[in-house]
């Protein structure tokens, strides 16, 4: 199955997955295959047990262009279209347990810009572009935009970048909470992968587990939280990983955490 994609790249190397959007002539505009592709390597690296993180990222000068509007005209139905492209995307993103990292390696634009809020790290180089661009087409943000973004930033700057449309390059991106880290272009390759392999390492059960509920915590009245974190602990509690965490500390040395 990993040979059978055309419009992307998987590889998996050292327990992280690299999703590559591979349309680099058309700055990895999306099209319909590119949208289903994404989702079935998502659903494989999530079926995966040697898989512990997941990189998304792009092939050439952008990280993504957003749709390619060679495949909109005037009879689009925009709703359905979401329905049936973007929404079982950004939710595959959402339901897997495993951490996704967006290796902003070029303007993340339009969708591109919704996917890359969608994952649960941002990475970027210094000089990238973070633009809505949905305004300039008459458009709203879409594919979880308007949900992710207000929540990193906060509502004002959220606004801001949605309405207004001005880029925001990785440097005021990492100022703003909206990256993690900026890696300069001749680091980039080795500080993604390293970054991406620091996550293969950890827990991932526990990560899961705050995944999850860390999501659900956001629209949930505070006492129903500390029962659904009162269940998630039992869960952590009683896993290998913790077994493993304990004694290490016991005898003062690095975990060594399966995912088990």
């Amino acid at each position: 199955m990993k040979n059978n994609y055309e419009t992307i790249r998987y590889t998996l190397n050292h327990g992280v997955v690299t999703i590559t959007l591979n349309r680099p002539e058309a700055f990895n505009a999306f099209t319909e295959q590119m949208n289903k592709e994404v989702v079935r390597a998502l659903r494989e690296a999530t079926k995966d047990e040697a898989a512990r993180s997941i990189i998304l990222t792009g092939e050439g000068r952008a990280f993504c262009a957003g749709q390619d509007l060679s495949g909109v005209d005037e009879n689009t139905n925009h709703a359905t279209f979401l329905r049936e492209r973007y929404h079982p995307m950004v939710k595959a993103m959402k339901q897997t347990p495993k951490p996704i990292i967006a290796a902003v390696n070029g303007t993340a634009a339009g969708a591109g810009m919704s996917v890359a809020l969608a994952a649960d790290f941002r990475l970027a180089k210094p000089h990238v572009k973070f633009v809505s661009a949905f305004m300039n087409i008459g458009l709203i943000p879409d594919s979880g935009f308007l949900y992710s973004l207000p929540r990193i930033v906060g509502y004002g700057k959220a606004m801001e970048m949605a309405v207004l449309g001005k880029p925001i390059t990785g440097e005021q991106a990492l100022s703003l909470g909206l990256v993690t880290e900026v890696f300069e272009e001749a680091v980039w390759e080795e500080e993604v992968q390293r970054f991406a392999e620091s996550l293969a390492s950890l827990p991932t059960k526990s990560f899961s587990l705050i995944k999850r509920y860390m999501m659900d915590g956001m629209h949930q009245p505070f006492d129903q939280m500390l029962e659904h974190e009162a269940q998630a602990q039992r869960i952590a509690g009683s896993s290998q990983d913790h077994l493993e965490g304990m004694q290490a500390f016991k005898e003062k040395r690095k975990p060594d955490f399966t995912g088990k």
